[in-house]
C-alpha cells in the first residue's frame, strides 16, 4: 500500500464549480500547504490522502487533510 497526497481546487463559472486538475504532493503537509497557497485565487480548494494498493488497483476510502471555501456538494463528507 502507499499513500497519495492529493489537491483539488475548483474554480467559478458563472454558479458552477468547475475542478481543476488534480494535484499530486508528496506529504500531508506539503498537500495542505498547496491547499493554503491555491485558497485565495479559488472559490473551494480540498486537501486529502488516499491509500492505494498499487498491485491490486483498489483505493481506500479518501481521508480529508483540509476543505477551504465552497465546494461541490457532498464532496468528501462525512
Amino acid at each position: 500500500m502507499a499513500t497519495m497526497y492529493l489537491v483539488q481546487a475548483f474554480k467559478l463559472s458563472g454558479k458552477k464549480l468547475i475542478a481543476d486538475p488534480v494535484q499530486q504532493s508528496k506529504s500531508a503537509d506539503k498537500a495542505m500547504a498547496t491547499a493554503e497557497r491555491l485558497a485565495p485565487s479559488r472559490a473551494g480548494v480540498i486537501a486529502f490522502s488516499q491509500e492505494v494498493d498499487i498491485e491490486t488497483d483498489t483505493y481506500d476510502e479518501p481521508r480529508v487533510l483540509l476543505r477551504i471555501g465552497s465546494l461541490p456538494p457532498g464532496l468528501m463528507e462525512g
